[in-house]
């Protein structure tokens, strides 16, 4: 079962993106690419992709960078936050990049 953050980060609240080159994907055109099936569902994503038990969702983003839809996941968990970057039609992990 969601609780109830992730519902509304399902229901598509995106942060703004800072990474070059990325695009910020808003809340409308995420739900017509959830919808017609291109991108998985961010409730799905995170059910897939906790860093480690007990971390708390933070931030999540969707992004097309370079022609790629990615989701941008940002953890606090331990007094350290991790971001974890995850193709939004495969759901497969990505490598991280150096800041």
């Amino acid at each position: 079962m969601l609780r109830p953050a992730r519902l509304w980060l399902a229901a598509g609240a995106f942060a703004l993106a800072s990474a070059a080159g990325a695009r910020d994907i808003d809340h409308d055109e995420a739900r017509v690419l959830r919808e017609r099936g291109i991108i998985l569902p961010l409730a799905e994503i995170l059910d897939r992709n906790m860093p480690r038990p007990g971390a708390r969702l933070i931030e999540a983003e969707l992004e097309r960078e370079h022609g790629r839809l990615i989701y941008e996941l940002e953890y606090l968990s331990g007094g350290e936050v991790y971001k974890l970057r995850i193709d939004a039609v495969s759901g497969a992990a990505l490598p991280q990049e150096r800041d």
